[in-house]
């Protein structure tokens, strides 16, 4: 998948006048089965210290049940890094793809047009909550078993996150942020709620709501028009996020970024790794190509971030589309497709 959209975030790029040094590192599957290695320390600080960006493929692989290899490098890489932005767009980008019906009267949708306009970013705070892995076990495998998780919800990482939601709706232009938390049931995210209403007095220009994610989640099913950022803990972003995948297209089109302002980006496509499409060529590439539009902007060639993002839909306008989309055309051929649509309009 990834080798398959190389070219064309590449040529987006030698389109802006950059020239993408690609470095490929060994640490797939293969490479862990054989020697037990995920991320070596000295890997890890090259990352960390000599690029400007990190590109990865699809985790998991049936050989290694536990899902070790994969925790190790991904969530390994988001905490070690300090990645504390997961960056989630929703954008419906072809209306055929919509799995909802008409946006009902009166909703937020364009009066003029008969399809919907998805079109907003979920913020998933990346470095805490229940994915940290904290907790306990007692009488494991009696009947009187009983597993704890602990959620670690802290002040400055929930400001941070909070304020990095703002700034970006206040740059885009974005007019609504919604924070997103189970407050009501949980007592802990009740200091999502408090940094919120705090921090918010510092962009009056943003309007600012409140959403348990229960009733969030319907409401994007029924009206997701109506929102512009989404705000929230590590799970509940995960989750919502994959049900806006469902809104757009599905995962085959879900591009996401792992951000820290100052410190390389970590991006990867949120499908994982579908075993079940190994080597058939049918695997869609076009999220792998819409988080290198991702990868991009992170780099400053914004034009070229929009380049990619418009030969994605050009393509889906075309129906050259792989099979979970409905089309006919492989892995490559829907990857080269976008390579000549950007030469062609270069």
């Amino acid at each position: 998948m990834i080798g398959a959209a190389i070219p064309a975030i590449g040529r987006a790029a030698a389109d802006a006048g950059t020239n993408i040094v690609w470095e490929h590192l060994p640490f797939g599957a293969d490479h862990y089965l054989e020697t037990g290695e995920t991320l070596p320390d000295d890997a890890y600080r090259h990352l960390r210290d000599e690029v400007d960006a990190i590109f990865l493929g699809a985790l998991g692989d049936p050989r290694v049940p536990g899902n070790e290899h994969a925790r190790d490098i991904l969530l390994g890489l988001r905490f070690r890094l300090d990645l504390y932005v997961n960056l989630r767009p929703v954008r419906l980008l072809h209306p055929s793809l919509c799995a909802l019906g008409p946006p009902p009267p009166g909703t937020a949708a364009d009066p003029e047009e008969s399809g919907r306009r998805i079109d907003l970013v979920i913020f998933r705070e990346n470095t805490e909550g229940g994915y940290l892995g904290r907790g306990s076990a007692r009488n494991v495998g009696t009947a009187r078993e009983e597993q704890i998780s602990e959620e670690i919800h802290t002040a400055p990482k929930v400001d941070r996150i909070l304020r990095a939601a703002l700034e970006w709706a206040t740059k885009h232009r974005r007019r609504r942020v919604t924070l997103c938390d189970k407050a009501n049931a949980i007592p802990a995210h009740r200091l999502w709620q408090r940094l919120f209403h705090e921090i918010g007095h510092e962009f009056p220009d943003i309007e600012r709501e409140h959403r348990y994610v229960d009733a969030l989640a319907m409401e994007l099913v029924r009206e997701p028009e109506r929102f512009d950022v989404i705000v929230t803990s590590n799970l509940y972003g995960d989750i919502l996020s994959d049900l806006g995948a469902g809104l757009v297209g599905g995962l085959g089109l879900a591009p996401s970024a792992n951000l820290h302002p100052g410190r390389p980006g970590l991006f990867e496509p949120v499908h994982g790794s579908a075993p079940q499409l190994a080597g058939t060529g049918t695997a869609n590439p076009m999220a792998a190509i819409l988080t290198g539009a991702l990868l991009l902007a992170h780099c400053g060639l914004e034009h070229a971030a929009g380049r990619l993002e418009n030969a994605v839909r050009a393509a889906l306008e075309a129906g050259q589309t792989t099979p979970d989309l409905g089309g006919s055309r492989s892995t490559h051929a829907v990857a080269d497709w976008i390579v000549e649509w950007l030469d062609r309009t270069g």
